[in-house]
């Protein structure tokens, strides 16, 4: 992509996120009252001088509003994925998001996956090629319920539940754009279940790598889908910020940025509740990015099974946004020079 192209393409990026910004600001203005003036011109004057661009600056306005303070050290989320992911993760992390990689990345993690669809053969995760006459009976030869989703499935678009009855491999076979993974279907600790039952809880971790490799832990938080929902939803997820060193849940969560203390559909509270094996989630984590220490930056999306061990359900280097981290308990990335990488070639 030459520079013309290339600025035009991410100016338009710019423009859509800082669009989304100020929706989510009206939002959290809603509960939080007006950001203070001090802290918007704080956030302009840091977007220009430090960022290099004052088009940063509405996702600051957002941590500020939330925090009701202004803190250097935030890192925009529209700035984190022009900046941070390209020269972070690169074309290395648009690999890594391919499902199909993980039991090569990971081989001494017991991976979810049970097969995957991609250019048109079904494969086993030991790269087993699959007739569309036995894949079935791989599929469901020890599991009653399945997932299946599609590579690059964003906003929990493109996530399918599956049982015998209504798989057909022909399906997949007329669409060759419909690469996947089918994963085991996850039996979820009970204290997920005590909020919703219906979907998955998921556990996000950010784990980043520093100039030296040395890995860390730098932010969590966990989403529970809604009771209609076979599965997290963007759109109807209910976000609660972690506590990184313990796994306590904030008093305090949002679902699209408007502020709630309880689950909406089971009206279980948040406060004092800790995740379960969350020093394992974290340990997990941190171990897997060592595999992979010259990526930056990856978030970690794991829970915690009903015999209480850690899955890894995806991992993304590429999608992996930090804004709802940066607003509830950051800035969480201070240390890892990442403001100056905008000065970079």
């Amino acid at each position: 992509m030459d520079n013309l192209k290339y600025n035009i393409y991410w100016h338009f990026k710019l423009k859509r996120s800082n669009s989304r910004a100020m929706k989510a600001l009206k939002k959290v203005e809603n509960y939080r009252g007006t950001i203070n003036p001090k802290f918007r011109k704080l956030s302009d004057e840091y977007a220009k001088e430090v960022l290099g661009n004052k088009m940063y600056a509405p996702w600051l306005y957002v941590y500020s509003a939330f925090q009701n303070d202004f803190k250097e050290g935030w890192i925009p989320d529209n700035y984190y994925n022009k900046e941070v992911v390209p020269k972070l993760n690169g074309y290395y992390g648009e690999i890594a998001d391919r499902n199909f990689m993980i039991p090569f990345l990971f081989s001494e993690v017991e991976t979810l996956d049970i097969a995957y669809f991609i250019n048109g053969k079904f494969c086993t995760p030991k790269s087993k090629v699959l007739t569309h006459k036995n894949v079935k009976d791989h599929l469901f030869k020890k599991n009653d319920k399945i997932v299946y989703k599609l590579e690059n499935s964003k906003r929990g678009k493109g996530v399918f539940v599956l049982d015998k009855n209504n798989f057909d491999p022909s399906v997949y076979l007329l669409n060759g754009n419909s690469n996947g993974v089918f994963q085991k279907f996850i039996q979820q600790h009970p204290f997920f279940s005590e909020f919703t039952d219906n979907s998955v809880a998921t556990i996000r971790i950010t784990t980043a790598s520093d100039e030296k490799g040395n890995i860390t832990a730098k932010a969590a938080y966990i989403r529970f889908g809604r009771n209609k929902d076979t599965h997290i939803m963007s759109n109807t997820a209910v976000s609660v910020p972690l506590n990184i060193k313990t796994g306590e849940l904030c008093a305090k969560g949002t679902m699209n940025w408007a502020e709630i203390d309880a689950h909406p559909d089971s009206k279980i509270s948040f406060q004092q509740k800790v995740i379960p094996s969350f020093n394992a989630c974290v340990d997990n984590a941190i171990q897997m990015h060592s595999v992979i220490p010259f990526m930056g930056c990856i978030g970690w999306d794991l829970t915690v099974d009903n015999l209480e061990q850690v899955q890894l359900i995806e991992l993304n280097a590429i999608n992996n946004g930090i804004k709802f981290s940066e607003a509830t308990t950051g800035p969480c990335f201070k240390d890892l020079n990442w403001e100056n990488l905008w000065k970079q070639k």
